[in-house]
């Protein structure tokens, strides 16, 4: 006959969605310590969070950025929005949606033919997304679009901006369509999330349900080689139909880039 205590003894009961953390990044299954989840969970929380707001705060490489677009499109833009500084730009979005008057002039004034396709990056709420991959990104979608024949616009970079700017640069180019790659909002778990948005016959005063979005685009999130055959398939789409945004429809089931 055991002497033990029936109060003695412990019951770990499993937590049902400790499974799933394999497949997310979202913070599920943490565990707790009394009330409170566990210090180390509890930390990491903090650190994201300050990943987070730097994403925010952070800036475009200019160096980085230059050097890589010499060989990718030798003539490209520095722009910048009306929105002066980071502080207004973050109290003022109608601001960053418009370009100021010396990025007006700088492309009002150089010889620009129509063309197909304007590319513009913009830092918008995470110029870290644009730093890792904006590049990358355009070495695979670039080639795919000159083997389409597509004609190219000198691609455009714009500080301090929202995405209804690429709509300004596009008209001012002379562009059937605008992609605009730009930095996410970031989340606790992606500060370095880049995002496409397609407008055909970009325009001043469009709206977003005139756009296309791919969103999400990193490695942990939407793989570029993915991000660039969707891109590849809605552009061809737009400018087959000459439309964008919600009566264009993502039926690239296994449409690829070779």
């Amino acid at each position: 006959m055991s002497n033990a205590s029936p109060l003695a003894t412990t019951i770990i009961l499993q937590d049902p969605w400790q499974g799933l953390q394999q497949f997310t990044a979202a913070r599920i299954a943490l565990g707790r310590t009394g009330a409170a989840v566990p210090l180390q969970q509890a930390l990491d929380f903090k650190l994201a969070h300050a990943f987070a707001r730097d994403a925010v705060y952070s800036i475009l490489d200019k160096q980085l950025l230059t050097d890589g677009l010499q060989t990718i499109s030798p003539r490209h833009y520095w722009l910048h929005s009306q929105a002066i500084d980071r502080a207004t730009y973050l109290q003022r979005p109608d601001l960053g949606r418009r370009l100021n008057d010396n990025s007006i002039q700088q492309l009002s004034t150089e010889p620009t033919a129509p063309c197909d396709i304007a590319i513009v990056l913009v830092d918008g709420l995470s110029a870290t997304a644009i730093n890792e991959h904006a590049l990358p990104y355009l070495q695979i979608i670039l080639p795919a679009f000159r083997a389409k024949q597509f004609t190219i616009a000198p691609i455009t970079v714009v500080q301090q901006g929202r995405v209804a700017i690429g709509d300004e640069i596009g008209a001012l180019l002379k562009a059937k369509l605008t992609i605009v790659l730009i930095g996410e909002r970031p989340g606790l778990s992606s500060p370095n999330s880049m995002g496409a948005y397609i407008t055909y016959q970009p325009a001043l005063g469009l709206t977003d349900e005139s756009r296309n979005c791919i969103s999400n685009i990193r490695p942990e999130g939407l793989p570029l080689q993915a991000a660039a055959d969707t891109l590849l398939y809605l552009v061809s789409e737009a400018l087959r139909l000459q439309l964008s945004g919600v009566g264009l429809k993502d039926d690239a089931f296994a449409y690829k880039i070779q």
